[in-house]
């Protein structure tokens, strides 16, 4: 059984930005782990803490962040941002 996945306004620009930075395969193996089981560890994952509380965040690569809220009650991933949360 796999989780839905729903884009934020930001993630739907940020996808594009991915796109055009070479990022696309990384990014959609991410998503397709997701889809499968968003506790899965590998690659390993980061609970947000602060403002970002209960938000996760796994690696595209060195610099960019894919930062998702995972909502059991309804089985779906909110996928937040694709592109840096350092800017």
């Amino acid at each position: 059984m796999s989780w839905r996945l729903v884009f934020s306004k930001q993630a739907k620009k940020d996808a594009k930005k991915l796109n055009r930075a070479g990022l696309k395969e990384p990014t959609i193996r991410l998503l397709e782990i997701l889809k499968k089981n968003p506790y899965q560890d590998r690659p390993p994952f980061v609970k947000l803490l602060g403002d970002f509380w209960g938000l996760y965040s796994r690696r595209i690569n060195i610099h960019h962040r894919l930062v998702y809220q995972i909502v059991k009650e309804k089985k779906t991933i909110k996928i937040i941002r694709m592109w840096t949360h350092y800017q």
